[in-house]
């Protein structure tokens, strides 16, 4: 006899893996589609994620945070147009004990693999398999999205990402730094801890450029990485290989629905893609399946997994905020690559009259730190 599932998770990501958790701390019977990472598997993967408050206490909460060799938190954040004014964010500034924390991907997978071994209600599935409710977390490119007829609001950008593992000659001091250059964006995340001088690199460019860069020696990369990053972090060292993807800004149109009489609903990439510059993807992410989890635990205890009143209270919650960042982010990477003097001098004076608004700083930082103004707290409150 087939096994019976409540829920089918599709997409074995962090996304993925953090909603089986939660909906099977539900006491639901969850099937996901997955490739699970084996524990110790130490993969070439040079990701690394800016998770914010919301997420490290969502994660704790399902004891997966890393431990402390794989988490640097980062204290200052620096903001500059090339020959510009700068913005400068501050942990404490922002009333909290860090802006974010740089967590590296493959420990993050690890240690949520190792909690789905030991959780009897999640089954481990090759493919989709029949139930009450889908949960699409596929990623940017899913197939089921497709398959369910969903069209998306999408704008791609003439910019591809890379991303690397850089050592710095200075030490980072736990400080995040962005540089924007006539449409790039040159991101560098801080690694190892507060005394490591490791970052993450994290280069959107244009396509023009982007098989120059990847093409080029170790070297060569290094030095124009340098030249990008004004000399701040003194000489700089590939210790990484290269690795890129195009960059777009996508929301789905429509994020849940029936197939055939079932229920669906997506969440994650699926559901919406926007510029890495803030670094709010995963948190988006995670915000998503923690949404859905505390729409399901609030439910009326009449109302199955798959009411469609409450799928839409999911989407609705979740649309609205991944809009907004979207957005916003849209925006930002507009106004940084339009040339010409004109606008260099209107974001100049932009940046500074945001630099001077200690208000204005606070309001924004704690947003991006997942910190109030709206931020779900119904599953990360709960008892685990």
């Amino acid at each position: 006899m087939a096994e019976k599932f409540d829920v089918c998770v599709l997409g074995g990501g962090i996304v993925g893996h953090t909603l089986a958790l939660l909906l099977a701390r539900e006491r639901l019977r969850v099937g996901l589609v997955s490739k699970a990472v084996a524990q110790g598997n130490q993969r070439d993967d040079v990701r690394a994620y800016a998770l914010n408050h919301q997420s490290r206490e969502l994660l704790e909460g399902l004891r997966c945070w890393p431990d402390d060799s794989h988490v640097t938190a980062v204290l200052d954040m620096h903001v500059q147009e090339a020959g510009a004014a700068r913005v400068h964010f501050n942990a404490a500034g922002s009333g909290a004990g860090a802006l974010a924390w740089i967590v590296d991907v493959p420990a993050l997978e690890s240690q949520l693999a190792q909690a789905l071994r030991f959780e009897p209600r999640i089954v481990l599935l090759a493919g989709a398999v029949p139930a009450a409710l889908t949960v699409v977390c596929e990623g940017r490119s899913s197939a089921a999205r497709t398959r369910f007829g969903v069209e998306q609001d999408l704008t791609p950008y003439a910019q591809s990402a890379i991303a690397a593992r850089v050592r710095c000659e200075m030490a980072h001091q736990q400080a995040a730094h962005q540089w924007f250059a006539t449409g790039d964006i040159l991101g560098l995340l801080p690694l190892d801890g507060a005394m490591g001088n490791t970052m993450a690199l994290v280069w959107s460019v244009d396509d023009r450029l982007r098989d120059d860069l990847l093409a080029c020696s170790a070297e060569s990369f290094a030095q124009r990485l340098q030249l990008a990053s004004s000399g701040q972090l003194g000489r700089m060292e590939l210790v990484s290989e290269r690795q890129n993807w195009p960059l777009q800004m996508a929301v789905a149109r429509q994020w849940s629905g029936t197939d055939e009489g079932r229920a669906w609903v997506l969440a994650g990439d699926a559901a919406h893609v926007v510029h890495p510059m803030a670094g709010q993807g995963l948190n988006l992410g995670l915000a998503d399946a923690q949404e859905l989890a505390a729409q399901v635990h609030a439910r009326d205890y009449w109302r199955p997994v798959d009411d469609r009143h409450m799928l839409r209270r999911y989407e609705r919650a979740r649309k609205a905020d991944a809009l907004t960042m979207a957005t916003a982010t849209d925006g930002l990477q507009q106004l940084f690559a339009r040339p010409g003097g004109g606008w260099h001098r209107v974001r100049n004076w932009g940046m500074r009259g945001f630099d001077r608004s200690d208000t204005l700083k606070r309001w924004v930082a704690r947003r991006a730190m997942g910190m109030g103004f709206g931020a779900t707290s119904h599953t990360a409150d709960r008892t685990i």
